[in-house]
């Protein structure tokens, strides 16, 4: 074996949870997306180190609904598996709607990774999270977690089983009631199953997605259980409670702090075996500024390398429930693979991998055919629209990076700007735009800032700027974030520095983290553009962030 470092996927370059799966010697991690398309994400590797972005298993917006929504909604928890025996992939995935925890799962399937994916079939409205379990014998089972709404009843619930006919395309009968957890930290959630030796064995996350989460485990001889408690759950987790304390509310998270471990806040895991028989566990986690404790990246996602006992459970290879930094791998040839190049120059037809907006497709106001090696946006409705806005991002895979671009933009009256973002979501933003100024009569360049929905022009930024192509730049800097821009000279600093802390899951008060892009506005007629002539990002600390 060899010593592997871990490799985390900032999700946002792993968007929060993700589940791993594999079909001969590769493996394939899928993430959650939330209200962001292209939609779910898949990440390939054939040494469980180095993973590169391959596809999005959900490009159309007839598929799923993001409209309107708000941000930490859509869709949660994808479970992406492969089933030897059908040759199939199957993907199960909701979107989640405000008010009640309102979400309908589907289900699609397809022979390749890439697609084409079949026309999604409707699974149940019953819960979240749901996974779909393949058995041995040919049967195939969702999982889900059932939200519970009555009075004096556990909150969200239990996990649910219900069995699903691929011949039928439905669920065959009402989801039934088979696990409350395997610790006393509540909020039982992400729920996998597996079977080894003839055993079912269930994985779910419990304790909330912060500082309390955890991983937990029961085992039964039946699909439907009972299930038997591992008495050393949890598994894996970051926090020092040994799973006997109830966490109430996500405001307590913050005692459950380790000040021991570097990745905080583990859980939500699904387990992979290679062709040679190890196991690996890919879970959730975090990395927060300290003492601040906000984690600016959202969550990410690790791997541990697990193992079976001789009494029948899976735990960690070292019997400690603490997430590592490194893990033993086997010695692997490296795979080579595609990383998001620092620099994209838009040569070609279409967008490349890598580009995100909030709630709609990004080829619906941004396009790279309309003038060679050119993006261009058109101008919608303003960042704070909880719709249709121009905002076309990369994922921050640092705390230390950045963003430049070039662009031409001549704006005719006040309501269309363009320029450059550090965009948490539509309440929560840092933007450098150009403008046109009825006070100056010109354009002008000066800083929008949104903090929990209020937002303010700091017009102490207002700067005039001649017509022509404009430079753009934005900075993070660790715990400090600001912006330069230039025509043709030197660099020049506008406005202060900002706290990139407050841009992050812990401050805004949800779990998707932070991403840098650019961005337009139309006011008026919807139609104003911005050109951008390159978008480059670049991670000043390397691409594993170490």
């Amino acid at each position: 074996t060899a010593t592997t470092e871990i490799y985390t996927l900032s999700l946002h370059d792993a968007l929060p949870i993700s589940c791993i799966c594999r079909k001969g010697k590769d493996y394939y991690i899928a993430v959650s997306s939330f209200e962001w398309f292209p939609a779910v994400p898949v990440y390939h590797s054939r040494d469980l180190k180095n993973w590169e972005l391959l596809t999005h298993l959900l490009t159309d917006e007839k598929q799923i609904n993001l409209s309107r929504l708000r941000t930490g909604q859509g869709i949660w928890a994808p479970c992406l598996s492969y089933c030897e025996q059908d040759g199939l992939f199957y993907l199960v995935y909701g979107c989640m709607v405000p008010n009640g925890m309102n979400i309908d799962n589907y289900l699609i399937t397809a022979e390749d990774i890439r697609g084409p994916w079949s026309e999604p079939v409707y699974l149940h409205s019953s819960g979240f999270d749901a996974s779909l379990f393949h058995d041995d014998d040919g049967k195939k089972w969702l999982l889900s977690l059932e939200w519970e709404r009555r009075e004096g009843y556990t909150r969200p619930g239990a996990i649910c089983i219900a069995e699903y006919s691929p011949g039928e395309k439905r669920i065959l009968d009402y989801p039934e009631r088979i696990w409350y957890g395997g610790t006393k930290r509540g909020w039982v959630e992400g729920p996998h199953m597996y079977k080894h030796n003839g055993m079912y064995y269930l994985l779910c996350a419990e304790g909330g997605t912060g500082y309390h989460h955890c991983v937990s485990v029961g085992r039964s001889g039946s699909v439907r259980g009972p299930f038997e408690r591992d008495t050393r759950n949890p598994v894996i987790t970051s926090s020092l409670d040994k799973g006997e304390e109830v966490r109430t509310k996500a405001s307590e998270d913050y005692k459950f702090y380790n000040p021991e471990v570097r990745l905080q806040k583990a859980g939500h895991a699904s387990l992979v075996e290679t062709p040679e028989g190890k196991w690996y566990a890919a879970h959730l986690c975090a990395r927060p500024f300290v003492p601040e404790l906000r984690c600016v990246m959202g969550r990410e996602t690790a791997i541990q390398e697990m193992e079976w006992t001789q009494d029948g459970w899976i735990r960690k290879k070292n019997g400690s429930p603490f997430p590592e930094d490194e893990c033993e791998g086997e010695e692997i040839a490296k795979m080579p693979v595609r990383r998001m190049p620092e620099r994209d120059e838009f040569d070609e037809p279409e967008l490349g991998l890598g580009y995100y907006a909030p709630r709609h497709m990004p080829d619906t106001f941004a396009d790279t055919g309309v003038r060679k090696g050119y993006v261009r946006l058109r101008g919608q409705e303003v960042l704070d629209s909880f719709d249709r806005v121009s905002v076309l991002t990369r994922k921050l895979t640092s705390v230390h990076m950045v963003l430049t671009t070039r662009m031409e933009f001549t704006p005719k009256v006040h309501q269309h700007t363009a320029g450059i973002v550090l965009y948490y979501d539509n309440l929560n933003y840092l933007y450098l735009r150009k403008y046109y100024s009825d006070t100056l009569k010109q354009s002008a360049l000066s800083i929008v800032h949104a903090e929990k929905g209020e937002v303010k022009e700091l017009t102490q930024t207002r700067t005039p700027v001649t017509e022509g192509a404009i430079n753009l730049r934005l900075v993070i800097d660790g715990k400090e974030t600001y912006f330069e821009w230039s025509c043709e000279g030197d660099w020049r600093r506008i406005g202060g520095k900002f706290d990139t802390t407050r841009f992050s899951d812990e401050f805004c008060g949800e779990f998707t983290g932070t991403m840098a892009g650019i961005a337009c506005t139309d006011g008026v007629f919807r139609k104003n553009y911005a050109d951008f002539d390159y978008f480059e990002l670049i991670d000043l600390e390397g691409e594993n962030d170490d």
